[in-house]
């Protein structure tokens, strides 16, 4: 290129410089533009010729899913292939085995989806087609391998490169079983160019430290605010192949939060314009959940020793709701022999956080948030509540009506009497402020990145660690020891009424 500077007519100054772009097959060709005068007067220079992908349309950024049996596993991906002109499917077999087929189903939307701009407008661009297939009967604990199929209408077929994934152990099975929860995570350039304003410095620090420790990890939570796409439909493109290492690897469970969800007179709860106008459609078709309505964006998902109960924050919670049925009903229905392991995960802050803004309405948590549920959590026993949304970490001692009923820090035994809360909002997105009373039942507070990781080593021990994503070293962690007869043991008043009658 030449560049010419004209604030002095008497120069001209030609050079040269080279940038390094990372590109990734969005399903169009691309081209370079170069521009003089700033954001504040921009004036366009050049513009580069195309550069084309060799197949724009091939199936890409694999994702897959529990589904509703945990024999079950789903494989989502994305591709510019519509049915009418190939047929998607994945082949796959346990390792070093015969392969077999399974066929997929394909969905799209279009601009008439969103509800409202940027989305709708400047926003928009076609997401390609969104294909998921259900692999079935699967044997616990073995290794898959699996690659991305399309049947072209002249017999050839399109591949994608071959990956592997671990079936879930049976539940109640006794094994080691590791989980990561985050919330809040985003995405990054890989290249250093500059994502407006750095909205999420962190989070390629917490995807590289995922990826480093994956053979150490079962299955991955992010519980609400993906992408942060916010309207703009080509970075969920971006946020799949970022995190396509883990999600093609292990269960990648998402959660519903507020900039997924959230635009006036849609049926969020919140009446904000924090979705941009995607008002969930991006999240509920790009990505599965065991829902029995994606709509709808809570499930239960039971892994081992483990049930998880994952909420939707973007839909009413309260006491007499639909939601607040199936909560009730996914605490209620885990049998606590085999699966000791309770835990609830939510976007929004439904339980304790000393945000400075909760702080300032004097909550400490999202308004209306534990009203409701704190007597589920107490009547069946919850071990663990995570939340994201506070862009931070915080552990709470065990509560139970509010107040802290266990006085250790670091080591927790015997009868199950309080959920201890935990925010793991620092994935990726700009941190949180703290407010300036630390109340009593906040044990640790920590401002930085990081994640959470549980480690259940059998029926009997737990392992909770917090990671910082920067180093992926642990700086806050606990167990928790117990048999089942502490599960059963009455606290409080966590029991039904009894009778000597004969």
């Amino acid at each position: 290129y030449k560049f010419v500077n004209y604030s002095n007519s008497m120069y001209t100054k030609t050079g040269k410089a080279s940038l390094k772009f990372q590109l990734i097959n969005q399903r169009a060709d691309f081209s370079f533009a170069l521009f003089s005068g700033g954001l504040l007067n921009p004036k366009l220079v050049t513009v580069s010729n195309f550069i084309s992908f060799v197949n724009p349309k091939a199936p890409l950024y694999p994702r897959i899913a529990q589904g509703k049996s945990w024999d079950e596993m789903t494989v989502t991906w994305t591709s510019g292939y519509d049915i009418s002109e190939a047929t998607p499917f994945v082949e796959w077999s346990i390792k070093g085995k015969t392969p077999m087929q399974s066929p997929a189903g394909t969905l799209t939307f279009g601009r008439n989806a969103m509800c409202g701009s940027p989305a709708s407008t400047v926003g928009w661009r076609d997401p390609g087609f969104i294909h998921t297939s259900f692999l079935k009967e699967l044997w616990p604990n073995k290794v898959y391998t699996y690659r991305l199929g399309h049947l072209l209408s002249n017999g050839s077929e399109i591949w994608s490169k071959q990956y592997s994934f671990k079936s879930s152990p049976y539940p109640g099975q006794n094994s080691l079983q590791r989980v990561i929860i985050f919330g809040d995570m985003g995405k990054a350039e890989r290249d250093g160019s500059n994502e407006y304003n750095n909205y999420q410095p962190g989070s390629l620090n917490t995807t590289d430290q995922l990826i480093k420790d994956l053979e150490n990890i079962d299955i991955v939570f992010h519980i609400g605010d993906m992408t942060y796409a916010n309207g703009y439909i080509s970075q969920w493109d971006q946020f799949t192949a970022q995190v396509e290492p883990i999600a093609s690897k292990v269960p990648y469970m998402i959660g519903s939060g507020n900039h997924e969800r959230d635009w006036p007179n849609t049926g969020s709860f919140y009446n904000t314009t924090d979705s941009g106008g995607e008002c969930g459609v991006l999240a509920q078709t790009m990505f599965y959940v065991p829902a029995e309505n994606r709509e709808k964006f809570w499930y239960s998902t039971d892994y081992g020793m483990f049930r998880f109960c994952i909420g939707d924050t973007e839909h009413d919670w309260r006491e007499g709701t639909e939601q607040y049925k199936f909560i009730e009903h996914c605490l209620a229905t885990v049998d606590r022999q085999k699966q000791p392991w309770l835990i609830f995960a939510a976007h929004r802050v439904l339980g304790y956080s000393s945000d400075f803004y909760y702080g300032l309405e004097g909550s400490f948590e999202e308004p209306m948030g534990r009203e409701s549920l704190q007597k589920l959590w107490q009547k069946y026993k919850v071990d663990i509540a995570f939340y994201g949304h506070v862009h931070n970490y915080e552990r709470t001692c065990p509560i139970y009506q509010n107040q802290c009923v266990n006085k250790e820090r670091s080591q927790y035994s015997g009868t199950v009497n309080g959920t201890i809360h935990v925010v793991v909002g620092g994935a990726g997105s700009h941190l949180s402020n703290f407010s300036q009373v630390t109340p009593k039942w906040s044990l640790y507070r920590d401002y930085d990145f990081g994640f959470v990781k549980l480690t259940a080593f059998n029926h009997s021990s737990l392992l909770f660690e917090y990671k910082k994503s920067s180093d992926g070293n642990v700086y806050d962690s606990f167990t928790i020891s117990r048999d089942y007869k502490d599960v059963l043991a009455c606290v409080h008043d966590g029991c039904e009424p009894t009778t000597l009658a004969t």
